[in-house]
C-alpha cells in the first residue's frame, strides 16, 4: 500500500529579552538552580504578573516578517495540567485569540533520491528518484498561529541520589509558540522548513537560537494515512526535539513505526512520545490531550494585550531587509535558482558575505546597471560572475568553515578577496583547479589586502597558460607518445579523449586552458570513430 505523509510542527522559540515574560527575573543562561526564579515565577500568595513590552515587540516582528495578522487585541489564558515543574499548576498561554494569526514560510528543499513519501510493505508512498542527485522542492508552509506564553522549569534527574532536583530557573521565560498546518510531506521538508524558521527567529534578532541551550526547540505532529484518502490519520506528537539531525530521524522512525502498526492490523493511539537518540526510537510518554484537558479560562491578573496600528508601524519600520526579500533579489537580479537563493540566505551573515562577494566582483553589474556599449556588464556577464560567487560560498567557503568550525562573518578570507580570485577565474588568469590551491593558501595564511589572491598567483608562478602555441606544443608532445589512447579514441572510446586531455593537464602542471586544450585536441584527432 502506499501511503502519504502529514507533518505538522509545534516550535517553541525563546525569545530574546533579558527579563522573563511576566517578571523582572534574568532569563541568562547557565546560571546556579533557583537563582534566576522570582516570588512571581514561584508563584508566592499575593503576586501579580505584568506583561513584558519586549516580548510583545518580538511577537508583532514575527508576525510581519511571516505576513500574518496582527491580533489588536489577544488573550492571556491558563493551562491547567500539574507538573512538578511547573510551580503556578497552570501555564499562562495563549488559546483562543493569539497574538499572531495566519502567515506562512517558503521553503525550498532537495530530496536525495525518493521523496515525499513513505515504504511500507508493499511499496513506496510519493515522490520519485530524479536520476540526477536529488531534485529540488518547493513549498509555501502555512502557520496557524504564533502565540505567547512562558516556559515551565526543568527537572533534573542525575547526581541526586535516585531523586529529581528541579530548577525553576527557567519558569516565566518567554516563549513563542509557532504552529504550522499539517502541510509537510516528509521529514526531509519538515527540517526545510524549521532551518527556515531557525534562520528567520535568528535572522529578525528575536531569539538566538541556541539549540543545545533548549532556544529552539520542536514538536512534530506526525501521521500517515493511504495515498487518495481525505481524513488525517491518527496523529503522534514527538516532543521536544533539539536539533535538525533528531527532527529528521525522529519522523522518519515514527513514519515507519506507524505504517508497519497498520499493516499488522494494529491502530495507531494518540499520544506523545519522545525521541531516544541513542536508540534511534521514538517511545510512548503519556496520552496525548486535547485541548478541552487544559481547562483554558481568560487569567484574571492579566488585562486583554492591545496592539494599536501606531505600534505595529513602528516595529515595521525597524525591520531589517527580510529574507525572502534577499531570496527574491537574489533569483531576479542574480540569475539564481530558488535552491541557491536559499542556501545563501540561510543567515543574514551568509547573504550579506555573498551579496558583498557579487558587488566586489562587478559593482555596476551587481545593481543591474550599464550596458555593453558603455563598457559595463551585461546581466548575463553579472549572472555568470553571481553564480560562480554562489558556488565559491555554498561549497568551498562553507567547508572550509565547517572544518575549522568558524561563523561565516569569522571567515579568514574576505569577501572582496574571494571576488578576487573569481575574477581571476573568470578572465581566465588560473583554472577553476588551480582556484583550489589559492583558495588553500588564502585560507591557511590571512593576509591583508583585496590583491591577495594576485599575489598568491604571482608568488607561486600559477597563471594559467593561453598561449596557443605553448598549449599546441605540449598537445603535440602527448599525441605522439600516446598512440594507443588516439586508436582508442578513434574506435569511438570517448573515455581516450579524457585520458590525453588529463595527460596534456598534467604535462602543463595543470596551467594549460582546459577550454583551449579541448579545441585543439579535437582539431587534432577529427570526430570520434573518424580518421583523423
Amino acid at each position: 500500500m502506499k501511503w502519504e505523509i502529514v507533518i505538522g510542527l509545534e516550535t517553541h522559540a525563546q525569545l530574546a529579552t533579558r527579563s522573563k515574560i511576566f517578571s523582572g527575573a534574568s532569563t541568562a543562561f547557565g546560571a546556579e538552580p533557583n537563582t534566576q526564579a522570582s516570588p512571581i515565577d514561584l508563584a508566592l500568595p499575593g503576586v501579580l504578573p505584568v506583561t513584558n513590552r519586549a516580548a510583545v515587540e518580538h511577537a508583532i516582528r514575527f508576525g510581519l516578517a511571516v505576513g500574518a495578522t496582527i491580533a489588536p487585541r489577544s488573550i492571556f489564558a491558563r493551562k491547567n495540567y500539574f507538573y512538578p515543574d511547573l510551580p503556578k499548576g497552570y501555564q499562562i498561554s495563549q488559546f483562543e485569540i493569539p497574538v499572531v494569526q495566519g502567515g506562512g514560510l517558503a521553503i525550498a528543499w532537495k530530496d536525495d533520491a525518493v521523496g515525499g513519501g513513505a515504504t511500507g510493505k508493499q511499496g513506496t508512498a510519493g515522490g520519485s528518484a530524479d536520476g540526477q542527485g536529488g531534485r529540488v522542492h518547493e513549498r509555501f508552509v502555512r502557520l496557524t498561529r504564533a502565540h505567547l506564553e512562558e516556559d515551565a522549569g526543568k527537572s533534573l534527574h542525575e547526581d541526586f541520589h535516585g531523586m529529581t532536583g528541579i530548577d525553576l530557573n527557567r519558569a516565566g521565560t518567554p516563549l513563542l509558540e509557532i504552529v504550522t498546518e499539517p502541510d509537510m510531506r516528509s521529514a526531509k521538508e519538515a527540517v526545510a522548513y524549521a532551518r527556515a524558521l531557525h534562520a528567520l527567529v535568528v535572522w529578525l534578532g528575536i531569539c538566538d537560537g541556541n539549540m543545545q541551550e533548549g532556544s529552539f526547540r520542536c514538536d512534530a505532529n506526525v501521521s500517515v494515512r493511504p495515498f487518495g484518502q481525505a481524513e488525517y490519520g491518527t496523529r503522534c506528537e514527538i516532543k521536544n526535539l533539539n536539533s535538525f539531525r533528531f527532527l529528521e530521524r525522529a519522523i522518519d522512525f515514527e513514519v515507519q513505526r506507524q505504517i508497519e502498526l497498520v499493516e499488522d492490523g494494529g491502530r495507531v493511539v494518540q499520544e506523545t512520545r519522545l525521541y531516544d537518540p541513542d536508540r534511534d526510537e521514538t517511545r510512548s510518554m503519556r496520552s496525548k490531550e486535547d485541548a478541552h484537558d487544559y481547562r483554558y479560562f481568560p487569567d484574571p491578573d492579566l488585562p486583554p494585550l492591545v496592539i494599536g496600528e501606531d505600534w505595529i508601524a513602528e516595529v515595521r519600520a525597524a525591520l531589517p531587509e527580510l529574507p525572502a526579500d534577499i531570496r527574491r533579489r537574489f533569483v531576479d537580479d542574480y540569475g539564481l535558482s530558488s535552491y541557491d537563493a536559499a542556501t545563501l540566505t540561510a543567515s543574514r551573515e551568509m547573504a550579506a558575505y555573498y551579496d558583498a562577494v557579487v558587488n566586489a566582483l562587478a559593482p555596476s553589474a551587481a545593481a543591474g546597471e550599464g550596458s555593453a556599449e558603455d563598457g559595463a556588464a551585461t546581466p548575463s556577464d553579472r549572472n555568470i560572475a553571481a553564480k560562480a560567487a554562489a558556488n565559491w560560498v555554498m561549497v568551498d567557503l562553507a567547508a572550509a568553515l565547517n572544518r575549522d568550525d568558524l561563523e561565516i562573518g569569522d571567515s579568514r578570507v574576505a569577501p572582496v578577496q574571494l571576488a578576487g580570485m573569481i575574477r581571476r577565474i573568470l578572465d581566465g588568469t588560473i583554472s577553476g583547479k588551480i582556484a583550489r590551491d589559492v583558495f588553500a593558501a588564502m585560507w591557511a595564511e590571512p593576509a591583508e589586502g583585496d590583491d591577495l589572491a594576485d599575489r598568491i598567483i604571482e608568488a607561486r608562478g600559477l597563471k594559467q597558460i593561453s598561449d596557443t602555441g605553448a598549449i599546441e606544443k605540449i598537445v603535440d608532445e602527448v599525441l605522439a607518445a600516446n598512440q594507443k589512447s588516439i586508436d582508442e579514441y578513434r574506435a569511438g572510446r570517448d573515455k581516450a579523449f579524457n585520458a590525453l586531455v588529463g595527460q596534456v593537464m598534467k604535462a602543463s602542471k595543470g596551467k594549460a586552458n582546459p577550454q583551449q586544450v579541448n579545441a585543439l585536441l579535437k582539431a587534432r584527432l577529427g570526430e570520434p570513430g573518424g580518421t583523423g
